[in-house]
């Protein structure tokens, strides 16, 4: 009798179909389909200005702060539409974290940046938010180098610190999603490494995007990648496939390092 391997079912978290975007009068994306697979690491590559950002900031309806933005399409999100009107900002923010370039805790100790996003959410209890303190920074690996200080201000902490601290204080909330914006663009090689081996080691439990100009990065952290160009889509799939045999030239053109 011959046995079949049956292939694990892999969740959507996101669906994006015909997604447009303007500022303006100017359109910066135009029409991205992309499923966004859960508990896996999809990175977003291409050149400058070709739409990545602005993309991985409609994923949490941050881009809608800009004045003048128009978005027109559809944002699937635990199977709702998030550029319904009924969209509450508050909670969308809570199932997804964002991180940014450079590490930005507030200027207070290290344990009230982690506890910041549960005392937003209504939590007080101050065992509660010890052990939510002390699990997010396990998480982001950042727990042993702290616990003793934690009274301590955030901003005496060193780059790479800083930025695993954001990492902490985004996962306090228990999200869903991690949004990455070049994560350890400001970062030393040592403690890129480090960020590096806590994103495959958080992939585990959330699914993580990361915008990133980094193609060695790209090729060593994620599953899924998507080349954007000129606010376009040019190709998605499996990383391997991306990096190893593309099937637009323009793909091909700018992995080899011949622009961007």
């Amino acid at each position: 009798m011959m046995n079949l391997m049956i292939e694990p079912k892999i969740e959507t978290t996101f669906l994006v179909r015909e997604l447009n975007l303007w500022y303006g009068k100017h359109q910066a994306l135009h029409k991205i389909e992309m499923n966004i697979p859960e508990r896996e690491v999809t990175a977003i590559i291409g050149p400058s200005g070709c739409g990545k950002s602005t993309f991985l900031k409609t994923l949490n309806l941050m881009a809608t702060r800009i004045t003048n933005l128009r978005m027109t399409g559809e944002i699937h999100f635990q199977g709702k539409n998030l550029l319904s009107d009924k969209t509450d900002l508050v909670e969308l923010r809570k199932e997804i974290g964002m991180i940014f370039q450079k590490g930005n805790p507030f200027p207070q100790s290290i344990y009230d940046n982690v506890a910041f996003g549960p005392r937003i959410h209504g939590l007080k209890n101050r065992k509660e938010l010890d052990v939510i303190v002390q699990d997010a920074l396990q998480k982001a690996a950042l727990w042993d180098e702290v616990k003793d200080r934690l009274k301590d201000s955030a901003l005496a902490l060193s780059g790479g610190q800083m930025q695993r601290l954001c990492i902490a204080r985004a996962i306090a909330t228990n999200p869903k999603v991690i949004l990455m914006d070049e994560p350890t663009s400001a970062l030393d090689p040592h403690s890129t490494a480090r960020t590096e081996e806590l994103i495959l080691e958080l992939k585990k439990k959330f699914t993580i995007v990361i915008v990133t100009h980094n193609m060695q990065q790209a090729a060593r952290i994620s599953d899924k990648t998507a080349f954007f160009l000129n606010g376009k889509i040019i190709e998605t799939g499996n990383t391997n496939q991306i990096f190893s045999n593309p099937q637009e030239k323009a793909t091909e053109e700018y992995i080899s390092g011949r622009f961007g």
